[in-house]
C-alpha cells in the first residue's frame, strides 16, 4: 500500500516564509507543496536570505543598477548579488572550482575494491553504504585477475564531462550556491526559489539614505521610494525622500508604490533646479505621482473580464525637501514625518496628520487618542492615491528649524513601533546625521525587533542640508 509522504518539521515555508502551522501539508500563502522539504541536515550553515539574520554594518551594499547616482529612483538590489553569510555572521567559503577536463570526476578505487559515494551536500562525508564495484557479467568487462593491476582508464576525451559551472554574468541560487536561476526566479540545480530584488533595499545619495525591507510576516515588499540630491539655482543643496506604502487591500499594491515613488521623485528632482518653490514643486510632485498610479488602472477590457472584482491598484505617499534654511513636507495617507533634533534635550516633533479613521475622529472630538488608536478601524486610510480615490488632497507644509537635526521620513512599519515623536527620537541613533545609511538600518531593526508585522521602509535627511562637496558620494 502506498503512503502519504511524510512532511519535515519546518516553522516557517522554504519558499515564501510564511509562518506555517503543525500538519500543514501545503503553504498558505504561495501553495508550495511541504511533502518534497527534506529534512535539515544538523550540521549545514542558516544562510540568511531576506533580514532574518541582521548583516553586520560594514556590508558594502550594491548601488542600484537603474540610478544614476543622483537620485534618480528604483532602487532594488537581488539578494543574490550580496555575499552569504552562515549563522554566525562569517562569510561563506566561495564554491569549489570546477575540475578540470583531463582530471577523473571520482577518485579510482583498486579492481574489486568497494567504491566510496560522496554526498554533494555534506563534502568528505561518506554515504552509509558504499557503492559497489559493477558486476563483469553485466558490463561485457572480463573479470579482473587478483593481484593485477588495474586497466588504464579510457582517454579523458571518452568519459562525461563534468557540469560547467554557471558564467559570472548569470545569477547564482542563494540556497546551493552553484546551480543557474532560472527566469521563473528557481534554481536548476536545487529547486529553491530566490528571494525577490525587493524583499530588501538600500540606497545611499549623497548625505542621505533610505532602507526598505519586507518584514516579517508578508510574502513581498509592497514599499518603495527615492532619494536624491540636488542643486538650488543659486547652487545652494537640496535633498529629495519620498517614501511609498501600497494599499494591500487593492490590486498591484507594489507597482503602484513604485511607480508614484519614481514620479515624484523625478518631478522634484527636475523642479528644484529651475527654481520652483519646494513646496509648490512638492504639490505638484504628489500630483504626478497620482497620474503614474491612475494609469496602471488603464488595463484592456480583457484583462478587466477576467478580473471583474479587482480595485485599482493604489498607494499612500510621503516625502520631504530639505535645503540650507528650508524643510517642506508633503503627503496622503498614513505614513509620517518626524522631526528629531541633534541636541536630544529640545523636544522632537511631528509634522505630518494622518489620513485616517483614527486621526478624523480625534480631529472631530469624538475620541481622544488613545481610544482612537485602540479601536479596529484606527489604521483604515481616508486618502491614497489611486484611481479609485475619493478626492485627491495634497498635504503640503514648511517649517523652518532653527537648529540642526535629522528628518525622519517613513511607513507605518516603522512608526508603528515607535508611534509619538519621543519615542521615535529615541530610536534614532544619535549620529544618524553623520551616518544616515546606518541610521535607517538600525531603525529597520527596530521594527524588525519588534515583530515586522509590516513592510518597513524609512529615509533619513540631514538638516540643514550639507554641500554637495560634504559627504557627497
Amino acid at each position: 500500500m502506498s503512503q502519504m509522504p511524510q512532511q519535515a518539521a519546518v516553522s516557517k515555508c522554504p519558499s515564501c516564509e510564511e509562518p506555517l502551522e503543525p500538519g500543514d501539508r501545503f503553504c498558505g500563502a504561495c501553495g508550495y507543496d511541504l511533502s518534497v522539504v527534506p529534512a535539515r541536515p544538523e550540521d549545514s550553515p542558516t544562510l540568511a536570505i531576506h533580514g532574518v539574520v541582521p548583516a553586520p554594518d560594514d556590508v558594502d551594499w550594491p548601488v542600484a543598477r537603474d540610478s544614476d547616482g543622483h537620485g534618480h529612483p528604483a532602487p532594488v538590489h537581488a539578494a543574490a548579488e550580496l555575499p552569504g553569510t552562515d549563522s554566525g555572521g562569517s562569510p561563506l567559503p566561495p564554491p569549489p572550482p570546477a575540475a578540470p577536463p583531463s582530471a577523473p570526476a571520482v577518485p579510482v578505487a583498486p579492481a574489486g575494491a568497494p567504491a566510496t559515494g560522496v554526498r554533494f551536500d555534506r563534502p568528505g562525508e561518506p554515504e552509509e553504504y558504499p557503492l559497489q564495484a559493477p558486476d563483469p557479467r553485466l558490463t561485457g568487462e572480463p573479470a579482473p585477475v587478483p593481484g593485477q593491476a588495474p586497466a588504464p582508464e579510457p582517454a579523458a576525451a571518452s568519459r562525461q564531462p563534468a557540469p560547467a559551472a554557471p558564467d559570472a554574468a548569470e545569477k547564482v541560487c542563494v540556497a546551493c550556491r552553484a546551480g543557474r536561476v532560472d527566469d521563473d526566479g528557481y534554481c536548476e540545480n536545487c529547486g529553491h526559489a530566490q528571494p525577490r530584488e525587493r524583499d530588501h533595499m538600500e540606497q545611499e545619495s549623497g548625505p542621505i539614505a533610505a532602507v526598505s525591507d519586507r518584514g516579517l510576516r508578508h510574502h513581498r515588499n509592497e514599499d518603495a521610494f527615492s532619494v536624491g540630491c540636488t542643486a538650488l539655482p543659486d547652487g545652494a543643496p537640496a535633498s529629495v525622500a519620498i517614501v511609498c506604502d501600497g494599499v494591500s487591500s487593492a490590486t498591484r499594491p507594489d507597482d503602484a508604490s513604485l511607480a508614484a515613488s519614481r514620479a515624484a521623485g523625478e518631478t522634484l528632482l527636475g523642479a528644484l533646479p529651475r527654481g520652483t518653490h519646494p513646496q509648490q514643486a512638492m504639490h505638484d510632485a504628489i500630483l504626478a505621482a497620482s497620474q503614474a498610479v491612475n494609469a496602471l488602472a488603464d488595463e484592456p477590457a480583457t484583462a478587466r473580464e477576467q478580473g471583474p472584482h479587482q480595485n485599482a491598484p493604489a498607494c499612500t505617499l510621503v516625502g520631504a525637501v530639505v535645503t540650507a534654511g528650508l524643510l517642506v513636507v508633503g503627503w496622503v495617507g498614513d505614513s509620517r514625518v518626524y522631526w528629531v533634533p541633534a541636541d536630544r534635550t529640545t523636544p522632537p516633533a511631528r509634522l505630518t496628520e494622518d489620513d485616517s479613521w483614527a486621526a478624523q475622529m480625534v480631529a472631530a472630538g469624538l475620541m481622544n487618542e488613545a481610544e482612537a488608536y485602540a479601536d479596529e478601524r484606527a489604521h483604515a486610510i481616508t486618502g491614497w492615491l489611486g484611481a479609485d480615490a475619493y478626492e485627491l488632497e495634497p498635504h503640503t507644509a514648511s517649517f523652518k528649524p532653527d537648529r540642526p537635526g535629522v528628518v525622519v521620513v517613513c511607513t507605518d512599519g516603522l512608526w508603528n513601533y515607535a508611534e509619538s515623536a519621543e519615542e521615535m527620537a529615541e530610536a534614532v541613533p544619535l549620529d544618524a546625521a553623520a551616518r544616515p545609511l546606518h541610521g535607517a538600518r538600525v531603525l529597520v531593526g527596530h521594527a524588525l525587533d519588534g515583530g515586522g508585522h509590516d513592510n518597513v521602509t524609512v529615509a533619513l535627511l540631514p538638516f540643514p542640508a550639507p554641500s554637495q562637496g560634504a559627504g557627497s558620494a
